[in-house]
């Protein structure tokens, strides 16, 4: 059994406090996009994401970027 990640309400904070920096830094390393998805979630009910619109273009940018098929690259 796997443990609930702690990634979004993490990452849900530091927008709450407006460290929009660190909280952007996060997005572009984020493990999952099911943990994305529950960043967008918490900051829906919150009504962050119309306050920040750079952190929904993020979040949404990190989604598509996760969810597309990787590239093989060669060693």
């Amino acid at each position: 059994m796997s443990r609930p990640s702690v990634w979004a309400p993490k990452v849900a904070a530091l927008v709450k406090t407006g460290n929009q920096g660190a909280a952007l830094a996060q997005i572009k390393v984020a493990p999952s996009v099911r943990d994305v998805q529950q960043l967008r979630d918490l900051l829906l009910k919150e009504k962050l994401l119309g306050k920040h619109p750079n952190i929904d273009q993020a979040t949404s940018d990190q989604i598509l970027a996760l969810s597309a098929p990787r590239l093989h690259r060669s060693p």
